[in-house]
C-alpha cells in the first residue's frame, strides 16, 4: 500500500494536525522546510491528461515532469502504461495525485464539472500556448507517441492547442510535450494568481500529514502508538491512568560481619 494511502485512516481518525504533531520530531528541520516550500507552490488548477500511452518510460517521465513543475495531479485514460515505473519517476509519483479514467469523455466531464477548460493537443490547431485563457483552471490532454489523441478524446475536449515547432521534426516526445505545454501554462497561471500555488488550507493540511508519513517507515503504527499513549517519538510513555507505578527496585544493603579478633603475637 502506498505511504499516502496507508496514513489516510490515521488522518481521518485523528486529524492531519495531530498526525503532523506526532511525526514532526522524526523529520529533520530541512526536510520539514522543503515540504512547506513545495506545498506553497503546488498548483491544483492546472492538470495534464495522458491518453493510452505506448512507451511506459515516456509516461513515467511525464509524471516526473509534472511533479517537478509543482502540479498537484495528473489524469490517465486507460490503458496507460508505465505510470509507476520507479526507475524513471524516481518515486515522485508518491507526491502526485494520479487519477485513472476508463474513457476520455468521463475524464473531461469530471474536470469540466470542477470548472476546468479541457484542451486537446493537435499539430493542426491554431490556438497557441499564449492564446489559452488561464483565468480559469486548465487541463490539457496528450495522446500517445504513435497515433496522437484518439478521435473520441479530441471530441471530448473544449478546444485544441498546438505546440510551436520551427524545425523539420513533426512532433515532440510525449514527456517533452508535457514539459513544454505545462511549464508555459504554469508560469502564466502563477503570474495571474500572483503567487506560486493555489491549494486551499484543508488540502495543504492533509498533504502535509501525508508527506510527513511518506518518508517514515511505519508511520501509521507510530501514530497509533502515540495516540494510544503507549509511546511517543520523543519521550518515554507516561503510565496509564488508574494504574500503579511500581516502586523502583533497590538493591538490599550489605551487612558487614565483624572480622574475628586476631591478637598480635607477643614478642
Amino acid at each position: 500500500m502506498p505511504a499516502r494511502a496507508a496514513i489516510d485512516p490515521a488522518i481521518a481518525a485523528y486529524g492531519p494536525a495531530r498526525v503532523v504533531e506526532i511525526l514532526a520530531p522524526l523529520l529533520t528541520e530541512s526536510r520539514r522546510a522543503r515540504i512547506e516550500a513545495v506545498l506553497t507552490a503546488r498548483l491544483a488548477s492546472l492538470a495534464p491528461i495522458l491518453e493510452d500511452t505506448f512507451d511506459p518510460h515516456n509516461a513515467a517521465a511525464a509524471i516526473r515532469t509534472s511533479e517537478a513543475l509543482g502540479l498537484a495531479g495528473l489524469h490517465a485514460v486507460e490503458p496507460c502504461k508505465g505510470l509507476t515505473s520507479h526507475g524513471v519517476t524516481r518515486g515522485c509519483d508518491r507526491w502526485l495525485e494520479i487519477t485513472r479514467w476508463a474513457t476520455p469523455q468521463a475524464c473531461a466531464d469530471a474536470l469540466r464539472a470542477r470548472g476546468f477548460a479541457v484542451y486537446a493537443t493537435a499539430p493542426d490547431a491554431t490556438v497557441t500556448l499564449d492564446d489559452v485563457a488561464v483565468d480559469r483552471p486548465v487541463a490539457v490532454m496528450f495522446g500517445n507517441e504513435h497515433a496522437g489523441l484518439s478521435a473520441p478524446a479530441r471530441a471530448a475536449c473544449d478546444g485544441a492547442l498546438a505546440i510551436p515547432m520551427f524545425g523539420f521534426t513533426e512532433s515532440f516526445n510525449l514527456s517533452v510535450s508535457v514539459a513544454l505545454v505545462m511549464s508555459r501554462l504554469a508560469a502564466r497561471r502563477r503570474a495571474l494568481l500572483g503567487r506560486p500555488g493555489d491549494l486551499d488550507v484543508d488540502t495543504i493540511a492533509t498533504l502535509r500529514a501525508q508527506w510527513y508519513a511518506a518518508k517514515l517507515q511505519g508511520a501509521p503504527e507510530i501514530v497509533a502508538r502515540a495516540v494510544a499513549g503507549a509511546t511517543r517519538p520523543d519521550v518515554a510513555a507516561a503510565p496509564r491512568a488508574g494504574t500503579m507505578t511500581p516502586a523502583p527496585r533497590v538493591a538490599p544493603a550489605l551487612r558487614l560481619q565483624p572480622l574475628p579478633s586476631c591478637p598480635w603475637p607477643s614478642r
